[in-house]
Protein backbone atom coordinates (compact mmCIF):
# COMPACT_ATOMS: atom_id res chain seq x y z
CA UNK A 1 0.00 0.00 0.00
CA UNK A 2 2.96 2.49 0.57
CA UNK A 3 4.34 1.93 -2.53
CA UNK A 4 0.93 2.47 -4.47
CA UNK A 5 0.45 5.72 -2.20
CA UNK A 6 4.11 7.14 -2.74
CA UNK A 7 3.38 6.68 -6.79
CA UNK A 8 0.27 9.07 -6.17
CA UNK A 9 2.26 11.27 -4.15
CA UNK A 10 5.09 11.26 -6.94
CA UNK A 11 3.18 11.88 -9.93
CA UNK A 12 1.15 14.39 -8.38
CA UNK A 13 4.30 16.44 -7.64
CA UNK A 14 5.29 17.10 -11.02
CA UNK A 15 4.76 20.16 -12.41
CA UNK A 16 3.32 20.23 -15.49
CA UNK A 17 3.82 24.24 -16.13
CA UNK A 18 4.46 25.13 -19.33
CA UNK A 19 2.92 21.69 -20.32
CA UNK A 20 -0.64 22.52 -20.63
CA UNK A 21 -2.71 23.67 -23.56
CA UNK A 22 -5.59 26.27 -23.09
CA UNK A 23 -9.31 26.38 -24.38
CA UNK A 24 -11.13 29.39 -23.55
CA UNK A 25 -10.16 30.01 -19.95
CA UNK A 26 -9.74 26.31 -18.73
CA UNK A 27 -6.37 24.19 -19.02
CA UNK A 28 -5.98 20.67 -20.24
CA UNK A 29 -3.17 18.37 -20.72
CA UNK A 30 -3.19 16.44 -23.56
CA UNK A 31 -3.02 12.34 -23.67
CA UNK A 32 0.51 12.64 -25.42
CA UNK A 33 1.82 14.82 -22.67
CA UNK A 34 0.72 13.12 -20.02
CA UNK A 35 1.67 9.62 -21.36
CA UNK A 36 5.28 10.98 -22.20
CA UNK A 37 5.80 11.91 -18.49
CA UNK A 38 3.87 8.65 -17.31
CA UNK A 39 6.50 6.61 -19.52
CA UNK A 40 8.95 8.58 -18.11
CA UNK A 41 8.57 7.85 -14.56
CA UNK A 42 7.37 4.40 -15.38
CA UNK A 43 8.52 2.93 -18.54
CA UNK A 44 6.47 -0.26 -17.65
CA UNK A 45 2.97 2.07 -17.32
CA UNK A 46 0.90 0.42 -19.45
CA UNK A 47 -2.37 1.10 -21.36
CA UNK A 48 -5.64 -0.94 -21.79
CA UNK A 49 -8.59 0.23 -24.06
CA UNK A 50 -11.48 -2.32 -23.65
CA UNK A 51 -13.50 -3.81 -26.17
CA UNK A 52 -17.21 -4.97 -25.78
CA UNK A 53 -17.85 -8.71 -25.05
CA UNK A 54 -20.73 -8.57 -26.96
CA UNK A 55 -19.34 -6.86 -29.95
CA UNK A 56 -16.21 -6.83 -30.25
CA UNK A 57 -15.69 -2.99 -30.73
CA UNK A 58 -13.77 -0.46 -28.60
CA UNK A 59 -16.67 0.70 -27.47
CA UNK A 60 -20.10 0.46 -25.24
CA UNK A 61 -23.36 1.03 -26.03
CA UNK A 62 -26.78 1.32 -24.53
CA UNK A 63 -28.26 1.47 -28.16
CA UNK A 64 -28.72 5.56 -27.39
CA UNK A 65 -25.41 6.85 -26.62
CA UNK A 66 -21.86 5.24 -26.26
CA UNK A 67 -18.85 5.77 -23.57
CA UNK A 68 -15.49 3.95 -23.67
CA UNK A 69 -13.24 2.55 -20.97
CA UNK A 70 -9.55 2.81 -20.80
CA UNK A 71 -7.06 1.47 -17.99
CA UNK A 72 -4.00 2.18 -17.24
CA UNK A 73 -1.60 0.68 -14.91
CA UNK A 74 1.62 1.52 -12.77
CA UNK A 75 3.23 -1.23 -11.31
CA UNK A 76 0.40 -3.53 -11.53
CA UNK A 77 -2.35 -1.00 -10.08
CA UNK A 78 -4.92 -0.51 -12.45
CA UNK A 79 -7.36 2.88 -12.19
CA UNK A 80 -9.59 2.59 -14.78
CA UNK A 81 -11.87 5.80 -16.44
CA UNK A 82 -15.40 5.23 -18.53
CA UNK A 83 -16.19 8.68 -20.47
CA UNK A 84 -18.96 9.35 -22.80
CA UNK A 85 -18.88 9.54 -26.28
CA UNK A 86 -19.58 13.44 -26.65
CA UNK A 87 -19.02 16.31 -28.97
CA UNK A 88 -17.13 19.65 -28.27
CA UNK A 89 -19.81 21.40 -26.26
CA UNK A 90 -19.54 17.59 -23.97
CA UNK A 91 -22.63 16.64 -24.58
CA UNK A 92 -23.14 12.83 -25.58
CA UNK A 93 -23.44 11.76 -28.95
CA UNK A 94 -26.42 9.86 -30.30
CA UNK A 95 -25.49 6.25 -31.68
CA UNK A 96 -26.67 7.17 -34.90
CA UNK A 97 -24.17 10.09 -35.59
CA UNK A 98 -21.29 8.49 -33.83
CA UNK A 99 -17.99 8.12 -35.96
CA UNK A 100 -14.58 6.29 -35.68
CA UNK A 101 -13.06 9.45 -35.28
CA UNK A 102 -15.37 10.42 -32.16
CA UNK A 103 -14.60 7.31 -30.54
CA UNK A 104 -10.87 7.66 -30.79
CA UNK A 105 -11.29 11.27 -29.16
CA UNK A 106 -12.79 9.81 -26.28
CA UNK A 107 -10.19 7.11 -25.95
CA UNK A 108 -7.44 9.90 -26.09
CA UNK A 109 -9.28 12.04 -23.71
CA UNK A 110 -10.29 9.05 -21.37
CA UNK A 111 -6.40 7.92 -21.18
CA UNK A 112 -5.90 11.26 -19.96
CA UNK A 113 -8.35 10.66 -16.99
CA UNK A 114 -6.94 7.72 -16.41
CA UNK A 115 -3.44 8.81 -15.99
CA UNK A 116 -4.90 11.64 -13.46
CA UNK A 117 -6.15 9.21 -11.47
CA UNK A 118 -2.87 7.97 -10.49
CA UNK A 119 -1.82 11.84 -9.54
CA UNK A 120 -0.56 13.46 -12.71
CA UNK A 121 -2.78 16.27 -13.59
CA UNK A 122 -5.57 15.50 -11.24
CA UNK A 123 -5.86 19.40 -10.42
CA UNK A 124 -6.80 20.06 -13.76
CA UNK A 125 -9.76 17.47 -13.38
CA UNK A 126 -11.39 19.44 -10.54
CA UNK A 127 -15.02 20.38 -12.34
CA UNK A 128 -14.26 18.20 -15.19
CA UNK A 129 -17.88 18.70 -16.57
CA UNK A 130 -16.67 22.15 -17.46
CA UNK A 131 -13.25 20.69 -19.68
CA UNK A 132 -13.65 21.30 -22.73
CA UNK A 133 -12.02 18.86 -25.70
CA UNK A 134 -12.48 20.28 -28.80
CA UNK A 135 -12.34 18.91 -32.66
CA UNK A 136 -8.61 20.78 -33.09
CA UNK A 137 -7.03 18.93 -30.43
CA UNK A 138 -8.39 15.73 -31.32
CA UNK A 139 -6.84 16.24 -34.86
CA UNK A 140 -3.91 17.25 -33.45
CA UNK A 141 -3.87 13.78 -31.50
CA UNK A 142 -3.94 12.03 -34.20
CA UNK A 143 -1.02 13.45 -35.90
CA UNK A 144 0.94 11.22 -33.36
CA UNK A 145 -1.10 8.00 -33.44
CA UNK A 146 -0.11 5.18 -30.94
CA UNK A 147 0.77 1.41 -32.31
CA UNK A 148 -2.75 0.21 -31.65
CA UNK A 149 -3.83 3.52 -32.86
CA UNK A 150 -6.20 3.22 -36.23
CA UNK A 151 -4.75 -0.52 -36.59
CA UNK A 152 -7.81 -2.40 -37.90
CA UNK A 153 -8.65 -6.06 -38.20
CA UNK A 154 -9.33 -7.80 -41.00
CA UNK A 155 -12.93 -8.95 -40.48
CA UNK A 156 -13.01 -12.73 -42.83
CA UNK A 157 -16.39 -14.86 -42.44
CA UNK A 158 -15.69 -17.75 -40.36
CA UNK A 159 -12.53 -16.18 -38.79
CA UNK A 160 -12.03 -15.37 -35.15
CA UNK A 161 -14.18 -12.61 -35.03
CA UNK A 162 -16.67 -13.72 -36.81
CA UNK A 163 -18.68 -15.13 -33.67
CA UNK A 164 -18.41 -11.52 -31.85
CA UNK A 165 -19.82 -9.73 -35.41
CA UNK A 166 -22.55 -12.05 -35.29
CA UNK A 167 -23.83 -11.83 -31.73
CA UNK A 168 -23.36 -8.09 -32.60
CA UNK A 169 -26.08 -7.87 -34.95
CA UNK A 170 -28.44 -10.25 -33.76
CA UNK A 171 -28.42 -8.00 -30.84
CA UNK A 172 -28.77 -4.59 -33.32
CA UNK A 173 -30.49 -5.66 -35.81
CA UNK A 174 -32.56 -2.76 -35.94
CA UNK A 175 -30.20 -0.40 -36.77
CA UNK A 176 -29.96 -1.49 -40.09
CA UNK A 177 -26.94 -2.79 -42.48
CA UNK A 178 -25.38 1.03 -43.24
CA UNK A 179 -25.25 1.87 -39.25
CA UNK A 180 -24.35 -2.17 -38.50
CA UNK A 181 -21.20 -1.95 -41.01
CA UNK A 182 -20.71 2.09 -39.82
CA UNK A 183 -19.72 0.58 -36.55
CA UNK A 184 -18.03 -2.46 -37.39
CA UNK A 185 -15.84 -0.25 -39.64
CA UNK A 186 -14.52 1.35 -36.80
CA UNK A 187 -12.35 -1.88 -35.95
CA UNK A 188 -12.92 -3.85 -38.68
CA UNK A 189 -11.74 -3.85 -42.35
CA UNK A 190 -14.79 -5.47 -44.38
CA UNK A 191 -14.62 -6.69 -47.70
CA UNK A 192 -17.64 -6.36 -50.36
CA UNK A 193 -17.69 -10.28 -49.94
CA UNK A 194 -18.14 -10.14 -46.16
CA UNK A 195 -20.72 -7.06 -46.77
CA UNK A 196 -22.63 -9.06 -48.62
CA UNK A 197 -22.88 -11.79 -45.84
CA UNK A 198 -23.80 -9.47 -43.09
CA UNK A 199 -26.55 -8.38 -45.25
CA UNK A 200 -27.99 -12.04 -45.28
CA UNK A 201 -27.66 -12.47 -41.47
CA UNK A 202 -29.94 -9.24 -41.04
CA UNK A 203 -32.89 -10.48 -43.23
Amino acid sequence: MEEKKNIFKELSSISIKGKTDKKGKYDYLSWATAWSLIKTEYPDAQRKVYESEHTGLNFFTDGKTAYVKVGITINGMEHIDYLPVMDYRNNSIPMEKINSMDVNTAIQRSTAKAIAMHGLGLSLWIGEDTIITTKPVSQAVSKTPTPTQNTKVVLDIGDENWGKVLKYIASNKELGLPKIVKNLETKYNIKAVVKKELSKQIK
